[in-house]
């Protein structure tokens, strides 16, 4: 049987060990933080997690940033000027490979308003306008126009060529005498033809120039002789160069 001191130590024993037990417990209750998790918190993080492993990512979503209407002017502004820039360039290089512009003045051949582009000769018989014709048919124009201040652009079997040419050779004495040119026997009578007609806008023969001016064909020559106009029209285009008179008149006067 166990002496009376050894049930004393033990006894104490026990006693310490729980007095220290209960003070160690006391202090960690004092310096832990307190679980405030609730039932609805456990729930709440249950389901975004589910929601993550069902969406492949986090839930939460970044922001979706905003576009600045100034920065969206600006790119429409910029877009705009491109735009119309690339239109007047558009019409630019249109007109500048436009076929179909008008004449300047003094491109134009003819009677009256465009009387600023009608071909006239210098002292010294040089041809004023220039052109971008043929050189070789350019040179023989020239050469022609030089030959005598009225040129008669015919063709040997026209009948209006002929009646031209009866009235200005043989109804009239002209000096210098007008000049023939038979454009069906002329090696280059085509191309001066056509160039003609860009030059008066007549197409057709005869074409009468008096002092590189177009008075027109046989009709046109015809009236004036019916109308006793033709003479003062010579000497209104040629000027003091040309002399002209009635064969007629002066046989009457003779005799």
């Amino acid at each position: 049987m166990p002496s009376a001191r050894r049930v004393k130590l033990v006894f104490f024993t026990a006693l310490s060990g729980f007095v220290i037990l209960l003070f160690y417990t006391s202090h960690l209750r004092h310096t832990t933080a307190a679980d405030t998790r609730t039932a609805g918190d456990f729930y709440r993080k249950t389901a975004d997690a589910m929601d993550r492993v069902r969406g492949g990512g986090s839930v939460r979503q970044k922001p979706i940033p905003k576009y600045d209407d100034g920065d969206d002017a600006a790119v429409a502004n910029a877009m705009a000027e491109r735009l119309r820039l690339a239109e007047l360039k558009a019409k630019e290089n249109a007109n500048a490979k436009a076929p179909n512009k008008p004449d300047a003045p003094e491109d134009v051949i003819g009677v009256g308003s465009s009387a600023g582009g009608q071909l006239k000769l210098k002292e010294d018989k040089e041809l004023v306008r220039d052109s971008e014709e043929d050189p070789e048919v350019k040179a023989e124009i020239n050469s022609i126009l030089k030959k005598s201040p009225i040129i008669i652009f015919s063709k040997s079997y026209c009948p209006h060529s002929k009646r031209a040419k009866g009235i200005l050779l043989e109804k009239y004495n002209i000096q210098p005498a007008p000049y023939v040119v038979e454009l069906d026997e002329h090696p280059l009578g085509k191309k001066i033809q056509d160039r003609l007609a860009e030059m008066t806008g007549r197409k057709t023969v005869p074409n009468v120039l008096i002092a590189g001016i177009s008075v027109g064909g046989g009709d046109e020559i015809a009236e004036l002789d019916r109308e006793k106009k033709l003479g003062d029209k010579i000497k209104e285009i040629g000027g003091k160069r040309i002399e002209v008179n009635e064969r007629f008149i002066a046989s009457k006067k003779a005799g």
